[in-house]
Protein backbone atom coordinates (compact mmCIF):
# COMPACT_ATOMS: atom_id res chain seq x y z
CA UNK A 1 0.00 0.00 0.00
CA UNK A 2 1.48 3.66 -0.38
CA UNK A 3 1.64 5.56 1.88
CA UNK A 4 -1.25 7.65 2.81
CA UNK A 5 -0.30 11.56 4.18
CA UNK A 6 -4.15 11.70 5.03
CA UNK A 7 -3.74 9.33 7.18
CA UNK A 8 -6.13 9.58 9.89
CA UNK A 9 -8.46 12.07 8.31
CA UNK A 10 -12.22 11.40 9.35
CA UNK A 11 -14.60 10.90 7.14
CA UNK A 12 -18.38 10.42 7.23
CA UNK A 13 -19.39 7.70 4.41
CA UNK A 14 -23.66 8.57 4.05
CA UNK A 15 -24.85 5.60 2.04
CA UNK A 16 -28.29 3.61 2.62
CA UNK A 17 -26.64 0.70 -0.10
CA UNK A 18 -25.63 -2.15 2.56
CA UNK A 19 -23.06 -3.75 -0.08
CA UNK A 20 -21.81 -0.64 -1.64
CA UNK A 21 -20.85 1.08 1.83
CA UNK A 22 -19.73 -2.09 3.66
CA UNK A 23 -16.94 -2.13 0.76
CA UNK A 24 -16.24 1.42 0.97
CA UNK A 25 -16.07 1.48 4.67
CA UNK A 26 -13.38 -1.42 4.64
CA UNK A 27 -11.34 0.11 1.80
CA UNK A 28 -11.21 3.69 3.28
CA UNK A 29 -9.55 2.12 6.51
CA UNK A 30 -7.47 0.07 4.89
CA UNK A 31 -6.36 3.27 3.49
CA UNK A 32 -5.67 4.69 6.62
CA UNK A 33 -8.92 6.79 6.94
CA UNK A 34 -11.21 6.49 10.47
CA UNK A 35 -14.79 6.18 8.77
CA UNK A 36 -18.16 6.39 10.31
CA UNK A 37 -21.56 5.00 8.00
CA UNK A 38 -24.64 6.86 8.41
CA UNK A 39 -27.25 5.02 6.61
CA UNK A 40 -29.98 7.81 5.72
CA UNK A 41 -30.12 11.57 6.32
CA UNK A 42 -31.43 11.45 9.43
CA UNK A 43 -28.53 9.30 10.63
CA UNK A 44 -26.07 11.20 9.28
CA UNK A 45 -27.62 14.98 10.76
CA UNK A 46 -27.29 12.73 14.57
CA UNK A 47 -23.19 12.35 13.54
CA UNK A 48 -22.78 15.90 12.42
CA UNK A 49 -24.54 17.58 15.20
CA UNK A 50 -21.96 15.50 17.77
CA UNK A 51 -19.08 15.40 15.41
CA UNK A 52 -16.47 17.25 13.00
CA UNK A 53 -15.13 15.58 10.04
CA UNK A 54 -12.18 15.87 7.70
CA UNK A 55 -14.50 14.51 4.63
CA UNK A 56 -18.10 13.77 4.15
CA UNK A 57 -19.27 11.27 1.68
CA UNK A 58 -22.68 11.92 0.34
CA UNK A 59 -25.08 9.30 -1.02
CA UNK A 60 -27.99 11.43 -3.18
CA UNK A 61 -30.83 9.17 -2.86
CA UNK A 62 -31.45 8.77 0.93
CA UNK A 63 -34.33 7.83 3.15
CA UNK A 64 -36.25 10.48 5.39
CA UNK A 65 -33.55 13.31 3.74
CA UNK A 66 -32.00 13.16 0.64
CA UNK A 67 -28.51 13.96 -0.09
CA UNK A 68 -29.69 17.86 -1.74
CA UNK A 69 -31.10 18.47 1.65
CA UNK A 70 -28.19 17.49 3.71
CA UNK A 71 -25.61 18.77 2.11
CA UNK A 72 -27.71 22.30 2.64
CA UNK A 73 -27.71 21.34 6.09
CA UNK A 74 -24.11 20.49 6.69
CA UNK A 75 -23.03 23.66 4.79
CA UNK A 76 -24.70 26.15 7.42
CA UNK A 77 -22.89 24.33 10.26
CA UNK A 78 -20.05 23.43 8.79
CA UNK A 79 -18.80 25.66 5.63
CA UNK A 80 -15.66 24.36 4.94
CA UNK A 81 -15.49 20.68 4.90
CA UNK A 82 -15.67 18.67 1.51
CA UNK A 83 -18.35 17.00 0.65
CA UNK A 84 -18.27 14.44 -2.48
CA UNK A 85 -21.81 13.74 -3.75
CA UNK A 86 -22.07 10.18 -5.15
CA UNK A 87 -24.74 9.81 -7.50
CA UNK A 88 -26.67 7.09 -9.65
CA UNK A 89 -27.88 10.52 -11.50
CA UNK A 90 -26.03 11.36 -14.55
CA UNK A 91 -28.01 14.40 -15.54
CA UNK A 92 -25.91 17.69 -15.66
CA UNK A 93 -28.72 19.36 -14.06
CA UNK A 94 -28.24 17.05 -10.90
CA UNK A 95 -24.74 17.52 -10.77
CA UNK A 96 -24.68 21.73 -10.59
CA UNK A 97 -27.35 21.40 -8.27
CA UNK A 98 -24.99 19.46 -6.06
CA UNK A 99 -22.03 21.77 -6.62
CA UNK A 100 -24.43 24.85 -6.17
CA UNK A 101 -25.50 23.58 -2.50
CA UNK A 102 -21.89 23.72 -1.66
CA UNK A 103 -20.90 20.45 -2.57
CA UNK A 104 -17.36 20.02 -3.67
CA UNK A 105 -16.83 17.47 -6.20
CA UNK A 106 -19.32 14.37 -7.37
CA UNK A 107 -18.69 10.83 -8.29
CA UNK A 108 -21.69 8.73 -10.53
CA UNK A 109 -21.99 5.04 -9.74
CA UNK A 110 -20.66 3.06 -10.89
CA UNK A 111 -16.99 4.14 -10.00
CA UNK A 112 -13.71 2.31 -9.60
CA UNK A 113 -12.16 2.44 -6.17
CA UNK A 114 -9.10 4.08 -7.49
CA UNK A 115 -10.75 7.15 -8.68
CA UNK A 116 -12.90 7.80 -5.17
CA UNK A 117 -9.23 7.77 -3.55
CA UNK A 118 -8.06 10.55 -6.02
CA UNK A 119 -10.77 11.98 -5.58
CA UNK A 120 -10.68 12.08 -2.01
CA UNK A 121 -7.26 12.92 -1.46
CA UNK A 122 -7.71 15.49 -4.39
CA UNK A 123 -10.02 17.54 -2.10
CA UNK A 124 -7.93 16.71 1.60
CA UNK A 125 -4.54 18.44 -0.71
CA UNK A 126 -7.27 21.61 -1.72
CA UNK A 127 -8.69 21.64 2.07
CA UNK A 128 -5.16 21.94 2.64
CA UNK A 129 -4.12 24.44 -0.15
CA UNK A 130 -7.54 26.96 0.82
CA UNK A 131 -6.05 27.22 4.80
CA UNK A 132 -3.22 27.74 4.09
CA UNK A 133 -4.04 30.58 1.17
CA UNK A 134 -6.67 32.03 4.18
CA UNK A 135 -3.76 32.66 6.53
CA UNK A 136 -2.09 34.76 4.30
CA UNK A 137 -4.63 36.90 3.28
CA UNK A 138 -8.01 36.28 5.69
CA UNK A 139 -9.83 39.35 4.12
CA UNK A 140 -9.84 40.63 0.84
CA UNK A 141 -11.62 43.77 -0.43
CA UNK A 142 -12.74 45.49 -4.05
CA UNK A 143 -14.72 48.18 -4.87
CA UNK A 144 -17.53 48.17 -2.55
CA UNK A 145 -16.80 44.44 -1.71
CA UNK A 146 -15.05 42.83 1.48
CA UNK A 147 -14.67 39.08 2.01
CA UNK A 148 -13.52 37.16 4.69
CA UNK A 149 -12.19 33.87 3.54
CA UNK A 150 -11.85 32.88 6.89
CA UNK A 151 -16.11 32.45 7.46
CA UNK A 152 -17.10 33.12 3.43
CA UNK A 153 -18.83 35.64 4.89
CA UNK A 154 -19.29 38.78 2.46
CA UNK A 155 -20.20 42.36 3.35
CA UNK A 156 -21.41 43.86 -0.45
CA UNK A 157 -22.12 47.05 -0.59
CA UNK A 158 -24.66 47.38 2.63
CA UNK A 159 -25.89 43.58 1.45
CA UNK A 160 -24.33 40.22 3.12
CA UNK A 161 -23.91 37.09 1.84
CA UNK A 162 -21.71 33.63 2.28
CA UNK A 163 -19.67 31.75 -0.27
CA UNK A 164 -20.14 28.18 -0.75
CA UNK A 165 -16.40 26.95 -0.36
CA UNK A 166 -15.97 26.47 -3.87
CA UNK A 167 -17.44 29.77 -5.27
CA UNK A 168 -14.63 31.26 -2.67
CA UNK A 169 -11.84 28.79 -3.58
CA UNK A 170 -12.39 30.30 -7.32
CA UNK A 171 -12.57 33.73 -6.05
CA UNK A 172 -9.63 32.94 -4.11
CA UNK A 173 -7.74 31.41 -7.22
CA UNK A 174 -8.23 35.18 -9.43
CA UNK A 175 -6.98 36.90 -7.01
CA UNK A 176 -4.04 35.45 -6.20
CA UNK A 177 -3.27 35.64 -10.09
CA UNK A 178 -4.68 39.10 -10.20
CA UNK A 179 -3.66 40.67 -13.91
CA UNK A 180 -3.34 37.22 -15.25
CA UNK A 181 -5.25 35.16 -17.47
CA UNK A 182 -6.20 32.14 -15.84
CA UNK A 183 -7.83 29.11 -18.15
CA UNK A 184 -10.80 27.12 -17.13
CA UNK A 185 -8.53 23.98 -17.70
CA UNK A 186 -6.40 26.01 -14.98
CA UNK A 187 -9.14 26.40 -12.88
CA UNK A 188 -10.32 22.42 -13.15
CA UNK A 189 -6.66 21.25 -12.31
CA UNK A 190 -6.43 23.65 -9.40
CA UNK A 191 -9.40 24.22 -7.83
CA UNK A 192 -11.69 21.25 -8.20
CA UNK A 193 -8.56 18.99 -8.88
CA UNK A 194 -7.20 17.19 -12.16
CA UNK A 195 -9.50 13.70 -12.13
CA UNK A 196 -12.11 16.13 -12.28
CA UNK A 197 -15.03 15.82 -14.55
CA UNK A 198 -16.54 19.04 -14.18
CA UNK A 199 -17.61 20.23 -17.69
CA UNK A 200 -15.67 23.69 -18.51
CA UNK A 201 -19.42 25.37 -18.66
CA UNK A 202 -19.99 24.51 -14.67
CA UNK A 203 -16.73 27.15 -14.22
CA UNK A 204 -18.88 29.32 -16.54
CA UNK A 205 -21.72 29.35 -14.50
CA UNK A 206 -19.49 29.80 -10.81
CA UNK A 207 -17.91 32.74 -12.68
CA UNK A 208 -21.59 34.14 -13.22
CA UNK A 209 -22.27 33.87 -9.68
CA UNK A 210 -19.53 35.63 -8.42
CA UNK A 211 -19.87 38.03 -10.49
CA UNK A 212 -23.63 38.66 -9.27
CA UNK A 213 -22.19 38.87 -6.41
CA UNK A 214 -20.06 41.37 -6.67
CA UNK A 215 -19.94 43.20 -10.15
CA UNK A 216 -21.83 46.53 -10.07
CA UNK A 217 -23.38 45.52 -13.33
CA UNK A 218 -23.10 41.81 -14.08
CA UNK A 219 -23.66 41.79 -17.63
CA UNK A 220 -20.81 44.84 -18.16
CA UNK A 221 -18.04 43.49 -15.33
CA UNK A 222 -15.34 45.51 -14.39
CA UNK A 223 -13.74 43.51 -11.98
CA UNK A 224 -13.39 39.52 -13.21
CA UNK A 225 -13.35 39.86 -17.04
CA UNK A 226 -13.76 37.34 -19.53
CA UNK A 227 -10.69 37.02 -22.28
CA UNK A 228 -11.90 35.52 -25.00
CA UNK A 229 -10.61 31.87 -26.31
CA UNK A 230 -8.23 31.83 -23.19
CA UNK A 231 -10.10 32.40 -19.66
CA UNK A 232 -10.93 34.48 -16.96
CA UNK A 233 -8.67 37.99 -15.36
CA UNK A 234 -9.39 39.53 -12.24
CA UNK A 235 -8.51 43.32 -12.39
CA UNK A 236 -8.62 45.99 -10.24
Amino acid sequence: MNKNIYTGSRILLVEDEDSLAIGLEYNLSEEGYIVERAADGEEALEYIKKDEYDLIILDIMLPYLDGFELAKLIRLRFPKVPILILTAKTGIKDRIKGLELGADDYLTKPFHLEELLLRLKGMLRRKMWYKSATDSKPIYRFGENEINFVDLTCQVGKDKIRLTVLEAMVLKYLLEHKDKIVTRKELLEKVWNIHSEVETRTIDNFIARLRKYFEPNPAKPIYILSIRSAGYMFKE
